[in-house]
């Protein structure tokens, strides 16, 4: 009893929640998530040559459905954790921020910055590069001789 007492405490309010959700949509789901599905959706038509134009392009409109469903789940679920992690000033202020000109033309511009910026940066191996520096410096983790 005492634990729902307070779980009931700690959970965020309705405000919170509110404006948890409306900030978790203005970020990566709004501006990664479409460009994700189109690309794969792209790699999935390439993948059946069999599809004729009209499949291609009903494919092409599940996809805007997945999406729309995806990015409510992703919300609602990213919404109460920002809900939980922050406090409602701070959610006003990043709301109040994210509907921002300024903050609009930033995440519309997410995408191909992304994009362009893993292009030229080519493959990227975290762990590849973490145990190579780490070898340096000590001796571990270094790949097989031989």
């Amino acid at each position: 009893m005492l634990t729902l007492i307070l779980a009931a405490m700690l959970a965020p309010s309705a405000e919170a929640e509110t404006l948890g959700r409306r900030l978790a949509a203005t970020g990566a789901i709004e501006t990664l998530l479409p460009a994700i599905a189109a690309k794969e959706t792209e790699e999935v038509i390439a993948q059946h040559p069999e599809f004729t134009e009209a499949d291609r392009q009903s494919l092409r409109a599940t996809t805007g459905e997945v999406v729309r469903a995806m990015a409510d789940r992703l919300a609602a679920v990213m919404g109460h954790e920002y809900a939980a992690a922050l406090s409602v000033k701070d959610l006003r202020a990043l709301v109040a921020f994210a509907g921002s000109p300024a903050a609009r033309r930033y995440r519309a511009a997410i995408p191909g910055v992304t994009m362009r910026g893993l292009g030229k940066i080519g493959n990227v191996d975290f762990k590849g590069e973490l145990a190579k520096a780490f070898c340096a410096k000590s001796g571990k983790l270094c790949p097989p001789k031989g």
